[in-house]
């Protein structure tokens, strides 16, 4: 019996290497995570917090990166979300606990475990918002997060450790806004409320010249009182999508409230 022929079929080899330039921004992102850590632990706060903002500086660069010179990879994707888990996850709650959350092991059996609980609750946190945003990446409105991005999280939580230390203030003097802080930022993280994402800003197109004008001012406002400027623009972009989830509930009310007033009696 004469076997049938089979065609050669030829294989498709996945390549093996890497994408250098976008893992590049990505591997120094995720080393100022761990440098935050590892300052945290020498008890050198302000330099922690500032390795956060690095951090994100960074984790904005390598996306950028890789789409001006498609360089864009799954394994990419996967790294960014790793190093984001460290340099925005793991490390502003340790970077908290060592600086505040850790004075409270001495104020009984409830309150010694709330504050290693509160740091391990925004972690989780952090890493569900991450894992989300992963499995809802091209199924959302490009306009906007769902729930609060985990480096304006870090940034919040970085920037009061710097915002504070800055001030001559330690970690038992702001331990209660510190705890309001850093569950307050790990619940937004994974909440279902609307945050502007700024991607319809177009880098590589023509701006008005009063845009330019904006950017440069803005520099120059931060680089007067980096530590206050930017723990107060963080915070206040945190506090922006409970304001507007609030404002849109009451629209919905009003509307609701027209449409019944509307109705024909009977």
């Amino acid at each position: 019996m004469v076997k049938p022929m089979i065609p050669d079929v030829p294989e498709t080899r996945r390549s093996r290497g890497v994408y250098l330039l976008p893992n590049l921004f990505t591997t120094a992102a995720l080393f100022c995570g761990f440098y935050a850590i590892i300052a945290a632990l020498r008890g050198r706060f302000e330099a922690a917090a500032i390795a956060v903002f690095i951090a994100m500086v960074l984790d904005g660069l390598d996306g950028r990166v890789a789409r001006m010179t498609h360089t864009e990879s799954e394994f990419g994707a996967q790294y960014d979300s790793l190093s984001d888990l460290v340099s925005f996850g793991l490390a502003p709650s340790l970077i908290m606990y060592e600086w505040a959350l850790g004075s409270m092991a001495d104020m009984g059996s409830f309150l010694s475990k709330l504050g290693w609980l509160a740091a391990f609750f925004y972690t989780v946190m952090a890493a569900l918002r991450l894992a989300r945003f992963n499995v809802q990446i091209g199924h959302t409105d490009k306009r906007y997060f769902i729930g609060l991005p985990s480096p304006s999280a870090a940034a919040i939580v970085a920037g009061l450790v710097w915002f504070c230390t800055d001030l001559g203030l330690t970690g038992q003097q702001a331990l209660w806004p510190a705890l309001v802080i850093i569950i307050g930022a790990g619940g937004l993280m994974f909440s279902n409320i609307l945050y502007f994402s700024f991607k319809q800003i177009n880098l590589r197109g023509r701006v008005p010249f009063i845009s330019a004008m904006l950017v440069v001012l803005t520099l120059v406002i931060i680089s007067i009182d980096p530590a206050k400027v930017l723990f107060i623009g963080f915070l206040l972009y945190g506090l922006s999508g409970p304001v507007m989830y609030l404002a849109r509930l009451r629209q919905r009310a009003r509307r609701r409230a027209q449409g019944l007033s509307d109705l024909p009696d009977k």
